[in-house]
């Protein structure tokens, strides 16, 4: 069966027991600290945690915490490391003992369920492609990003792992995200839109036109293109494009909603009656910047890969990454790998 084949899953995982999240601890722009620091509220919160890093580093760091020798914490050591800035299918070749690369092979051998970096995501996905493999019948995985709404959130597949794309692959990432929808946040059929520049099944490029008549046609619940601004609205729950858009509209969602912060902010601070009703409003605006903050969902699952992979933001800090211990935690207790098989199989597209 597909589900013996799937890294870091067992019978006894699924079933009961605390999933064991394998935490790359070089993974990020801030190095090891804010990530053990995550990965110690994680524990603290009862989720088992193996962070894979220069042993000695990151037990230094650890000893910072008098309660980490009560808690599920493990290390792994690992003696090299992949930068933001290294080439990465290149660097996943060359340094084999980099800390992404062997908590790859740790969830391949079964030592955890999955694994969280929030390292190069190039690197991550090559690593996880060399290490794990694809799905069965998976053309190429994908990145399915959460984007935090005003009520809910809309998950973007895919959001930055394949910059060119066909219809097959656009086909495939729909039935994935919406797969991913109905596990994780529990969404009964799933609205699928394809983002595209007008409404209508006429507007869009070549890929969008292509892609419209074979979701109108497919069993999932396909609401139409999308433009932006109904992105932003919360008319769809999944949000299929190709990698380059997706990861432009990720990273300009994340932009717009730090400058509507700033902008507020500066407002507050210009006149002092301004600030006195700031104070009034701060509960409320902490309340929202807590709904809109990427830290909330910690990390974006690659979808297609045989095993649990999240990659979180490269400036990922304490909270963001025990955030996406949780989430991956959910992944594995959720049984999101086998699921996502099947998805694929229903997708009806061949490798």
């Amino acid at each position: 069966m597909v589900r013996n084949r799937v890294a870091g899953l067992s019978a006894s995982t699924e079933q009961q027991g605390t999933p064991r999240i394998i935490v790359d601890a070089f993974g990020g722009d801030h190095g090891p600290g804010p990530v053990v620091e995550g990965c110690v509220a994680a524990a603290r919160e009862g989720h088992t945690v193996i962070l894979v890093g220069h042993e000695d580093v990151v037990r230094a760091e650890i000893s910072k915490y008098p309660d980490a020798t009560s808690l599920p914490i493990e290390v792994i050591d690992a003696t090299e490391v992949i930068g933001m800035d290294d080439h990465a299918a290149q660097a996943v070749r060359a340094k084999r003992g980099a800390s992404m690369n062997v908590a790859m092979r740790a969830l391949k051998d079964g030592r955890g369920d999955a694994v969280f970096s929030a390292g190069n995501s190039g690197a991550v996905m090559a690593s996880a492609l060399f290490t794990l493999g694809r799905l069965d019948g998976v053309r190429r995985p994908a990145i399915a990003a959460v984007v935090p709404l005003l009520t809910g959130r809309v998950v973007i597949v895919d959001a930055g792992a394949n910059a060119d794309c066909d219809a097959d692959n656009l086909i495939q990432f729909a039935y994935m995200g919406s797969m991913y929808v109905e596990r994780m946040f529990g969404v009964a059929r799933p609205r699928v839109g394809l983002i595209s520049n007008g409404e209508e099944p006429s507007k869009g490029n070549a890929l969008v036109l292509a892609t419209h008549p074979r979701l109108a046609e497919s069993s999932l619940n396909f609401v139409g293109n999308i433009e932006g601004r109904e992105l932003a609205a919360g008319h769809c729950d999944v949000a299929v494009c190709d990698g380059f858009t997706g990861n432009v509209v990720l990273k300009l969602a994340e932009g717009v909603s730090k400058l509507c912060f700033d902008l507020v902010r500066t407002a507050i601070r210009s006149r002092f009656h301004y600030k006195l009703a700031g104070a009034v409003l701060r509960p409320g605006l902490v309340k929202a910047g807590k709904v809109l903050d990427y830290a909330e969902y910690g990390g974006a699952p690659l979808v297609g890969v045989q095993g649990n992979v999240f990659i979180g933001h490269g400036s990922s800090k304490a909270r963001a990454i025990s955030s996406g211990v949780r989430t991956a935690s959910v992944a594995v207790k959720t049984n999101l790998i086998p699921s996502m098989q099947s998805a694929v199989v229903a997708s009806g597209v061949a490798r």
